[in-house]
């Protein structure tokens, strides 16, 4: 028989407990993120970057024509025809093509990217102050002011959004300013009922209770203990926002009443692409700009569902 294993029994003998494997620490928040988020804004950051600097990159009316040989840095003035051949293909020269009137399409998009991101973004921020404040003082408050808000909300939302902002826009005028405005009025019944339940949510935690069981003033608890807690996951739905904005510009520049003074996106894809003729010729001059706007709004979509996913915000739709 083989001998068996000694066994230890003395007490006083060292009692050695094995442990779990070790156990790694949670990835961060960039980790969690992913690869396809940090893509997205980079970027959105060459779209922003461009926007910014394209009134020092861009050169004067006519001086694009006069010097053939110019740096690729520079941009020929979108207002500048002739500068290529009639719906010329991309080249070397001109990296995009020409338009039909022998613009530079480099220069009409990167230019149309400043109204259409402008617009963009300030229909979101007029959607958040103020769809966002009300719907935190109706969660927040209750009562009759909460059923007044929320029938304004909803008396928003029976609307037809498209008709709405056609309203609004005819009323007030084609200015970039109440462009962003009709949107962003498009955007305040979603968002105050996002702000609203999430108030809803937070106004019966421990830390809220604590706060009033102090003496906190209403306009202490609101600011420094709810908003900071609603905003994080609201603001997860910025970006998503800003996609629906910049696509509903371009929605009304089809229709022929976006910004009457500047170029945007939307309108510069309406001129080169509502043609037949002109989209057989040279279809690149629609086709480049609608490339940079879908690519633009994917990574809006795509920066904005990665964070409500690791902030566990909720959907928004318009």
């Amino acid at each position: 028989m083989a001998n068996a294993s000694p066994v230890t029994t003395d007490p006083g003998a060292a009692h050695v407990v094995e442990g779990p494997a070790d156990v790694k620490p949670p990835p961060s928040v960039a980790r969690r993120l992913g690869i396809g988020f940090w893509l997205s804004i980079g970027w959105l950051l060459i779209v922003i970057v461009l926007a910014l600097i394209a009134p020092l990159i861009t050169l004067e009316p006519g001086e694009a024509r006069a010097d053939p040989d110019r740096s690729v840095f520079s941009l020929a003035h979108p207002d500048d025809t002739a500068v290529g051949g009639r719906l010329e293909a991309p080249s070397s020269e001109l990296w995009f093509g020409a338009d039909n009137t022998g613009r530079d399409v480099l220069s009409l998009t990167i230019w149309g990217s400043r109204i259409s991101l402008l617009v963009g973004f300030l229909a979101i921020v007029i959607g958040f102050l103020v769809g966002g404040s009300l719907g935190i003082a109706a969660g927040y408050f209750r009562g009759l002011f909460d059923k007044v808000v929320s029938f304004v909300f909803t008396t928003l939302l029976s609307f037809p959004a498209l008709i709405l902002a056609i309203l609004i826009t005819t009323l007030l005028g084609r200015t970039v300013f109440w462009i962003s405005v009709s949107l962003g009025v498009l955007a305040i019944a979603p968002v105050g009922r996002l702000a609203r339940a999430q108030t809803l949510v937070y106004a019966e935690r421990d830390f809220v209770t604590a706060a009033r069981i102090l003496g906190a003033k209403d306009s202490r608890i609101v600011l420094k203990e709810l908003l900071p807690n609603v905003v994080i996951p609201m603001s997860a739905l910025a970006l998503l926002g800003m996609g629906i904005a910049i696509v509903a510009e371009g929605t009304l520049a089809f229709l022929g009443i976006s910004a009457a003074d500047g170029l945007s996106w939307g309108k510069q894809i309406f001129e080169s692409g509502s043609n037949a003729r002109t989209l057989q010729d040279g279809p690149h001059a629609a086709l480049f700009p609608i490339g940079v706007v879908f690519l633009t709004v994917l990574a809006l979509n795509f920066a904005g569902d990665r964070l409500r996913e690791v902030f566990d915000a909720k959907e928004l739709a318009f």
